[in-house]
């Protein structure tokens, strides 16, 4: 009868079809979509995926909205082969539907513009995002679907205490090596994108999952190329997407702004929870007058995007000095000072015409268990040793400094821009 009851949870009543331009039809109950419905995650439709990422690839004008579709999509189709090989045995009927219902709303109070605001000492989306779903009136939308909006809330917020057993192993699905949420921004921003790194062969992947209540999923060694070719993939898409040059100087100059504003209390951390990227932008027109770097905010919506003045490997530089955020305008400042000490051409040249960008850190997550071998995915017959994953970490870690467009013609002209710039940062105490 349990195991039944499981059964039901995932497959009966999803009647509701939403078409999606990368897994085709998904399926919904008719409580599920009122989900989408609401305000709260219509307000995703108007936050792109990607943020920046469209000025470099145009194709990248998807959104939160239908990636959030997405994981739900492979949420569902998760749990439903997780069930059939034995997670029913701990499943309940309202903790799947709270896993779907997380699923679909993992991303409602994500900031706009991609990962700008995600070093800045803020609410993190995952706690905005609990604390939607338990206020009306989406706890009640999540309740009629069948879900706990308690559960559903404490999957996406760890802050959440619960030490029950069927919450812990649904996090491990929802944040793992092999999660929904991966698998869907990796073939959705490929797609997207136009480029063949992201995707995935998600039927197989899915086949081959092995339930464990502990760790989420275990995989056995037939998997272990989909798993390398996972974090290769991830490895390529913050290379030439993520991590752009110019993408990462869009994304630069938006966090300055806000950094900026954040210290002269021109913003506050209020301000910024639950916007879309149009009602971001209308916000730091309102304030441009308050701050000189709100310029940079405009520039960027109009495609004025910095120029790379100089770039070095992370082992060039004191990573861990100009990594301390709230003291990279003061070195912004001191460069700008230098520049115009030793350069007439760049006598008008601010502290708010330079950024310092340095990657926030990242990780790419192998804890996985391989059955059949007996041992830790780092440990296994993977050419993906822990030495391998972090060389690929560290390669990513280019350090540039960009300058106003209007001096980009100057800079061309001083390659020795170059040596003030690295003396300045690399003498900062």
């Amino acid at each position: 009868m349990r195991i039944k009851t499981i059964e039901a949870s995932l497959n009966e009543d999803y009647t509701h079809p939403v078409r999606d331009a990368l897994w085709g039809h998904i399926f919904m109950t008719e409580k599920q979509a009122m989900l989408t419905e609401s305000s709260s995650f219509i307000r995703l439709n108007r936050i792109m995926q990607l943020g920046p990422v469209y000025l470099i690839y145009p194709g990248a004008t998807h959104t939160r909205a239908s990636h959030s579709i997405g994981v739900y999509h492979l949420g569902r189709r998760l749990l439903q082969n997780l069930a059939e090989r034995g997670a029913s045995e701990w499943l309940t009927a309202d903790g799947v539907k709270s896993f779907l219902a997380s699923c679909l709303l993992h991303d409602l109070g994500h900031f706009p513009y991609t990962h700008s605001l995600k070093e800045l000492s803020l609410t993190s989306h995952e706690e905005l995002t609990g604390v939607a779903i338990l206020n009306e009136p989406l706890k009640s939308l999540v309740s009629a679907t069948g879900a706990d909006p308690f559960l559903t809330a404490a999957i996406i917020d760890k802050n959440i205490n619960n030490t029950n057993d069927e919450l812990l192993f649904y996090r491990k699905l929802l944040s793992g090596a092999l999660d929904p949420d991966k698998l869907d921004y990796l073939n959705r921003d490929a797609r997207f994108c136009g480029v063949p790194y992201g995707a995935q062969d998600i039927d197989f992947i899915l086949s081959r999952l092995l339930p464990d209540k502990k760790r989420g999923v275990n995989i056995d060694s037939r998997l272990i190329p989909n798993v390398e070719s996972i974090l290769f993939s991830k490895y390529l898409m913050y290379k030439t997407v993520y991590w752009h040059r110019q993408v990462r100087a869009a994304t630069a100059m938006i966090k300055k702004v806000l950094i900026s504003g954040l210290e002269s209390r021109v913003l506050t951390g209020e301000d910024l929870y639950y916007l879309d990227d149009n009602s971001l932008f209308s916000l730091l027109e309102q304030k441009m007058k308050a701050n000189p770097c709100f310029y940079l905010a405009e520039a960027v919506r109009e495609g004025k995007i910095f120029v790379t003045a100089a770039e070095f490997s992370h082992d060039r530089v004191n990573i861990e000095e100009i990594r301390k955020i709230n003291n990279r305008a003061q070195l912004e400042e001191k460069l700008a000072s230098e520049l115009r000490r030793n350069y007439p051409q760049l006598s008008e040249i601010k502290g708010e015409d330079i950024i310092i960008d340095i990657p926030e850190p990242v990780s790419f997550e192998t804890g996985l268990f391989v059955t059949d071998e007996n041992i830790n995915f780092g440990g296994s017959s993977s050419a993906f040793k822990p030495q391998t994953v972090d060389a690929f970490i560290q390669t990513l870690y280019t350090i540039r400094v960009y300058i106003n467009q209007k001096y980009k013609e100057t800079i061309k002209t001083f390659p020795q821009i170059c040596i003030i710039i690295n003396e300045v940062i690399n003498t900062e105490e």
